[in-house]
Protein backbone atom coordinates (compact mmCIF):
# COMPACT_ATOMS: atom_id res chain seq x y z
CA UNK A 1 0.00 0.00 0.00
CA UNK A 2 1.90 3.14 -1.25
CA UNK A 3 0.80 6.61 0.17
CA UNK A 4 -0.28 4.96 3.25
CA UNK A 5 0.42 7.77 5.80
CA UNK A 6 -2.46 9.60 5.41
CA UNK A 7 -6.00 9.79 3.68
CA UNK A 8 -7.31 7.50 1.24
CA UNK A 9 -4.27 5.55 2.35
CA UNK A 10 -4.56 5.00 5.56
CA UNK A 11 -7.95 4.47 5.43
CA UNK A 12 -7.45 2.11 2.97
CA UNK A 13 -4.78 0.37 5.44
CA UNK A 14 -6.88 0.07 8.07
CA UNK A 15 -9.77 -1.48 6.35
CA UNK A 16 -7.45 -4.12 4.59
CA UNK A 17 -6.12 -5.17 8.19
CA UNK A 18 -9.45 -5.14 9.26
CA UNK A 19 -10.43 -7.84 7.01
CA UNK A 20 -7.29 -10.16 8.09
CA UNK A 21 -4.84 -8.69 5.43
CA UNK A 22 -1.47 -8.12 6.46
CA UNK A 23 -0.68 -4.86 5.36
CA UNK A 24 2.91 -3.53 4.12
CA UNK A 25 2.29 0.33 4.04
CA UNK A 26 4.73 2.90 2.67
CA UNK A 27 5.28 6.49 2.75
CA UNK A 28 8.00 9.61 2.69
CA UNK A 29 6.59 10.38 6.36
CA UNK A 30 7.50 8.17 9.01
CA UNK A 31 5.93 10.10 11.65
CA UNK A 32 2.93 9.37 9.95
CA UNK A 33 3.35 6.24 9.53
CA UNK A 34 3.87 5.58 12.80
CA UNK A 35 0.56 7.08 13.90
CA UNK A 36 -1.36 4.62 10.74
CA UNK A 37 0.39 1.59 12.45
CA UNK A 38 -0.49 2.24 15.71
CA UNK A 39 -3.90 2.60 14.83
CA UNK A 40 -4.01 -0.68 13.07
CA UNK A 41 -2.58 -2.77 15.67
CA UNK A 42 -4.47 -1.09 18.27
CA UNK A 43 -7.64 -2.94 16.33
CA UNK A 44 -5.55 -6.07 15.91
CA UNK A 45 -4.36 -5.53 12.38
CA UNK A 46 -1.00 -7.07 11.18
CA UNK A 47 1.00 -3.72 9.59
CA UNK A 48 4.67 -3.64 8.46
CA UNK A 49 5.48 0.07 7.79
CA UNK A 50 8.17 1.11 5.83
CA UNK A 51 9.18 4.44 4.69
CA UNK A 52 9.37 4.43 1.19
CA UNK A 53 10.55 7.21 -1.66
CA UNK A 54 8.27 5.15 -4.58
CA UNK A 55 10.29 7.30 -7.32
CA UNK A 56 13.21 5.22 -5.81
CA UNK A 57 13.10 1.53 -7.87
CA UNK A 58 16.14 0.42 -5.49
CA UNK A 59 13.80 1.35 -2.11
CA UNK A 60 11.01 0.11 -3.82
CA UNK A 61 12.70 -3.40 -4.36
CA UNK A 62 14.17 -3.16 -1.14
CA UNK A 63 10.73 -3.29 0.60
CA UNK A 64 9.33 -5.71 -1.34
CA UNK A 65 11.68 -7.61 -0.22
CA UNK A 66 11.28 -7.08 3.26
CA UNK A 67 7.35 -7.62 2.96
CA UNK A 68 8.42 -10.92 0.98
CA UNK A 69 10.76 -12.27 3.46
CA UNK A 70 8.84 -11.74 6.36
CA UNK A 71 5.17 -12.08 5.23
CA UNK A 72 4.86 -14.14 1.93
CA UNK A 73 3.85 -13.52 -1.46
CA UNK A 74 2.78 -10.15 -2.01
CA UNK A 75 -0.61 -10.52 -4.03
CA UNK A 76 -2.33 -7.33 -3.88
CA UNK A 77 -0.77 -3.64 -4.54
CA UNK A 78 -2.70 -0.32 -4.15
CA UNK A 79 -0.58 2.51 -5.74
CA UNK A 80 -2.16 5.62 -4.22
CA UNK A 81 0.91 7.63 -2.97
CA UNK A 82 1.29 11.06 -4.84
CA UNK A 83 1.79 14.71 -3.89
CA UNK A 84 0.48 16.28 -0.65
CA UNK A 85 -0.28 19.31 -2.59
CA UNK A 86 -1.94 19.79 -5.32
CA UNK A 87 0.58 22.69 -6.42
CA UNK A 88 3.61 21.93 -5.15
CA UNK A 89 5.03 20.41 -9.13
CA UNK A 90 5.89 21.23 -11.94
CA UNK A 91 4.26 19.25 -15.47
CA UNK A 92 7.58 17.45 -15.54
CA UNK A 93 7.99 16.35 -12.12
CA UNK A 94 4.67 15.58 -11.47
CA UNK A 95 4.80 13.15 -14.70
CA UNK A 96 7.68 11.25 -12.98
CA UNK A 97 6.06 10.98 -9.07
CA UNK A 98 2.02 10.40 -10.06
CA UNK A 99 2.95 8.07 -13.67
CA UNK A 100 6.62 7.04 -13.60
CA UNK A 101 6.59 5.66 -9.90
CA UNK A 102 3.02 3.97 -10.79
CA UNK A 103 4.88 2.31 -13.30
CA UNK A 104 8.40 1.67 -11.41
CA UNK A 105 6.29 -0.06 -8.68
CA UNK A 106 4.36 -2.15 -10.40
CA UNK A 107 6.54 -3.58 -12.71
CA UNK A 108 9.27 -4.46 -9.87
CA UNK A 109 5.94 -5.96 -8.04
CA UNK A 110 5.23 -7.85 -11.02
CA UNK A 111 8.45 -9.69 -11.00
CA UNK A 112 7.56 -12.03 -8.30
CA UNK A 113 3.55 -11.55 -7.99
CA UNK A 114 2.28 -14.74 -7.24
CA UNK A 115 -0.63 -16.23 -9.33
CA UNK A 116 -4.06 -14.36 -8.93
CA UNK A 117 -2.53 -10.74 -8.16
CA UNK A 118 -4.41 -8.00 -8.05
CA UNK A 119 -3.90 -4.37 -8.60
CA UNK A 120 -5.54 -1.17 -8.01
CA UNK A 121 -4.39 2.23 -9.02
CA UNK A 122 -5.68 5.25 -7.64
CA UNK A 123 -6.91 7.82 -10.32
CA UNK A 124 -9.35 10.89 -10.17
CA UNK A 125 -12.16 11.75 -11.79
CA UNK A 126 -10.03 15.21 -12.90
CA UNK A 127 -8.81 12.66 -15.14
CA UNK A 128 -11.66 12.06 -16.98
CA UNK A 129 -13.93 15.04 -16.80
CA UNK A 130 -12.39 18.56 -17.19
CA UNK A 131 -13.07 20.44 -14.03
CA UNK A 132 -10.67 22.64 -11.54
CA UNK A 133 -8.01 20.58 -11.14
CA UNK A 134 -4.14 21.49 -12.84
CA UNK A 135 -3.28 20.78 -16.17
CA UNK A 136 -0.41 18.15 -14.53
CA UNK A 137 -3.27 16.58 -11.99
CA UNK A 138 -5.29 15.70 -14.57
CA UNK A 139 -2.87 14.75 -17.18
CA UNK A 140 -1.44 12.60 -14.64
CA UNK A 141 -4.43 10.95 -13.66
CA UNK A 142 -5.91 10.13 -17.12
CA UNK A 143 -2.73 8.86 -17.58
CA UNK A 144 -3.12 6.78 -14.78
CA UNK A 145 -6.13 5.21 -16.28
CA UNK A 146 -4.41 4.40 -19.15
CA UNK A 147 -1.76 2.96 -17.72
CA UNK A 148 -4.32 0.54 -15.92
CA UNK A 149 -5.96 -0.48 -19.20
CA UNK A 150 -2.90 -1.48 -20.73
CA UNK A 151 -2.07 -4.05 -17.96
CA UNK A 152 -5.44 -5.04 -17.64
CA UNK A 153 -5.30 -6.07 -21.57
CA UNK A 154 -1.20 -7.15 -21.83
CA UNK A 155 -0.75 -8.87 -18.82
CA UNK A 156 -3.83 -10.45 -17.38
CA UNK A 157 -1.89 -13.79 -17.45
CA UNK A 158 -0.54 -11.92 -14.18
CA UNK A 159 -2.35 -9.69 -13.01
CA UNK A 160 -6.44 -8.21 -12.60
CA UNK A 161 -5.67 -4.35 -12.85
CA UNK A 162 -8.25 -1.73 -11.96
CA UNK A 163 -8.20 1.47 -11.30
CA UNK A 164 -10.75 3.65 -8.49
CA UNK A 165 -11.19 7.66 -9.45
CA UNK A 166 -12.42 9.56 -6.92
CA UNK A 167 -14.18 12.66 -6.84
CA UNK A 168 -13.40 15.38 -3.46
CA UNK A 169 -12.29 13.47 -0.50
CA UNK A 170 -12.22 14.56 2.87
CA UNK A 171 -8.35 14.27 3.01
CA UNK A 172 -5.85 17.51 4.16
CA UNK A 173 -5.25 17.64 0.52
CA UNK A 174 -8.38 18.67 -0.05
CA UNK A 175 -9.86 20.92 2.86
CA UNK A 176 -8.60 23.95 2.24
CA UNK A 177 -10.12 23.60 -1.40
CA UNK A 178 -13.38 22.48 0.43
CA UNK A 179 -13.87 25.66 1.80
CA UNK A 180 -12.81 27.79 -1.36
CA UNK A 181 -15.11 29.50 -3.63
CA UNK A 182 -14.30 27.31 -6.14
CA UNK A 183 -14.10 24.12 -3.61
CA UNK A 184 -17.78 24.94 -2.74
CA UNK A 185 -18.75 25.48 -6.55
CA UNK A 186 -18.09 22.17 -7.25
CA UNK A 187 -19.38 20.54 -4.14
CA UNK A 188 -22.81 22.23 -5.18
CA UNK A 189 -22.74 20.01 -7.96
CA UNK A 190 -22.71 16.91 -6.09
CA UNK A 191 -25.95 15.24 -5.65
CA UNK A 192 -24.53 14.14 -2.54
CA UNK A 193 -23.67 17.46 -1.60
CA UNK A 194 -20.68 16.35 0.56
CA UNK A 195 -17.04 15.15 -0.18
CA UNK A 196 -16.47 11.52 0.65
CA UNK A 197 -14.94 9.93 3.56
CA UNK A 198 -11.30 8.48 2.77
CA UNK A 199 -13.35 4.98 3.84
CA UNK A 200 -16.01 5.47 1.40
CA UNK A 201 -12.78 5.01 -1.36
CA UNK A 202 -11.03 2.23 0.48
CA UNK A 203 -14.15 -0.23 0.31
CA UNK A 204 -14.06 0.27 -3.17
CA UNK A 205 -10.37 -0.56 -3.56
CA UNK A 206 -10.74 -3.66 -1.34
CA UNK A 207 -13.84 -4.76 -3.22
CA UNK A 208 -11.31 -4.49 -6.49
CA UNK A 209 -8.57 -6.02 -4.95
CA UNK A 210 -11.33 -8.85 -3.53
CA UNK A 211 -12.46 -12.35 -5.30
CA UNK A 212 -15.83 -10.34 -4.95
CA UNK A 213 -14.27 -8.57 -8.07
CA UNK A 214 -12.77 -11.80 -10.11
CA UNK A 215 -14.11 -10.55 -13.35
CA UNK A 216 -13.66 -7.40 -13.52
CA UNK A 217 -10.40 -6.60 -15.56
CA UNK A 218 -9.59 -2.68 -16.65
CA UNK A 219 -12.22 -0.97 -14.96
CA UNK A 220 -12.74 2.64 -13.56
CA UNK A 221 -14.67 2.74 -11.00
CA UNK A 222 -15.58 6.13 -10.21
CA UNK A 223 -16.34 7.01 -6.73
CA UNK A 224 -17.98 10.95 -6.55
CA UNK A 225 -21.40 10.96 -4.90
CA UNK A 226 -22.62 10.94 -8.36
CA UNK A 227 -20.54 14.34 -9.54
CA UNK A 228 -19.59 13.31 -12.80
CA UNK A 229 -23.24 12.65 -13.69
CA UNK A 230 -24.02 16.59 -13.55
CA UNK A 231 -20.65 17.71 -15.95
Amino acid sequence: MTGAGSGIGAATAAAAAAQGLVVSAWDLDAAALTAVSAAVRATGGVVDPHVVDVADASAVRTALARARSAYGPVRHLVNNAGPSSATELDFDHAVRLCVGSVRSVTQVWLEQAPPGATLVNTASVAGTVVGTASDWYSAAKAAIVGYTRHLAAHRADAVRANAVAPGMVDTPRLQGFAGSPTGQSVLARVPSHRMATPDEIAWPILFLLSPLASYVNGALLVVDGGWTVTQ
